[in-house]
């Protein structure tokens, strides 16, 4: 009884496998949604736009980006969560509604319970600017200025809670210098602040940053990837500059609702990194400071428990709340 009982199931998952095989081998039938958690276009808009229209090339069926911004992100992934797992709704997540906000304030969500990882697309280093008329010309130059007037200097944010905020927290900590926030809605305010000498510094997200940087309006010292970024890599990162162990950067990856069949997942995770490789995608996302990058899904999951560690750790140290 024991040896039948066990010979029938192992025949039901070897036919619910080749049923899994063979629906994702006719996957997708139908429209795919892609859905972005930040207004239309922003870095995580026209991201999803490059890669879900070359998704629609290969697939023969549309991957429509279905906008669904406000709260940070939260009301995105929150809708993503609740999505039928079917593989039929995807998700564009990044550091701030993947990571920030489940560390910073009550979301109705849970990214490790809600959500499984599919891939990275793309990383981004930030970088560490200042206005032209600064006498810092090097990181380590800005950390003996702000040593020389405690509490004096400030540090520009895209608002409480932000990767900018954050990584502004994290130096001031790595650094053991006292520099004050002031927090902005956006990355527009931050620039228009530190032209105008308003503030002292920003951790900046390279898509605002580059241009102004090119332009003169701003400089940049520094970087906060582990490596020098190929798109400034003229810029030491703050390890070079003596803040070792010191990594930022912003990321954005693909997911799906929990119990989407693993078979899909494969396919979409292959499907993607194929777009990854190719070289024009890779010049588009470039404009933005960005890198193409790709991985398995357990890479990804594995990088996303690392960073909710690495910050985790930050906030409750720093005793960082949302105000």
């Amino acid at each position: 009884m024991k040896h039948a009982k066990a010979l029938f199931t192992c025949a039901a998952a070897a036919v619910a496998l080749c049923s899994s095989a063979a629906i994702a081998q006719s996957y997708p039938t139908r429209i795919v949604r892609f859905v972005v958690t930040y207004p239309g276009g922003g870095s995580s808009d026209v991201m999803a736009r490059i890669i879900g229209q070359k998704l629609t090339d290969a697939w023969g069926q549309q991957c429509l980006i279905d906008s669904k911004p406000g709260a940070a992100g939260a009301i995105g992934m929150e809708y993503a969560a609740k999505q039928p797992a079917d593989g039929y709704t995807m998700l564009l997540g990044n550091f701030g509604p993947v990571v920030a906000n489940p560390l910073l304030q009550k979301v109705n969500y849970d990214v490790q319970k809600d959500f499984v990882p599919v891939t990275m697309i793309t990383v981004g280093a930030n970088i560490l600017v200042v206005n032209p008329s600064s006498p810092a010309k090097s990181t380590r130059e800005l950390i003996g200025l702000a040593k020389a007037q405690p509490g004096k200097l400030t540090f520009g944010t895209s608002g409480a809670g932000s990767m900018s905020h954050l990584a502004g927290e994290w130096f001031k900590r790595a650094a053991g210098i006292e520099i004050t926030a002031v927090n902005y809605k956006g990355g527009s305010q931050w620039i228009t602040e530190l032209m105008g000498n308003q503030i002292s510094m920003v951790i900046a997200d390279a898509a605002p940053a580059m241009p102004n940087m090119t332009s003169g309006k701003i400089r940049a010292l520094a970087v906060t990837s582990a490596k020098r970024s190929p798109f400034t890599p003229e810029l030491p990162t703050f390890a070079e500059e003596g803040l070792k162990g010191f990594e930022a950067v912003n990321w954005w990856g693909i997911l799906f609702p929990t119990g989407v069949p693993r078979a899909i997942i494969s396919k979409v995770n292959a499907d993607v990194v194929k777009v990854l490789a190719m070289s024009d995608v890779k010049e588009k996302l470039a404009v933005f400071g960005v890198e193409a990058v790709s991985s398995t899904p357990e890479e990804f999951g594995k990088y996303m428990d690392a960073e909710r560690a690495k910050w985790g750790k930050l906030i409750k140290e720093a005793n960082i709340r949302l105000d």
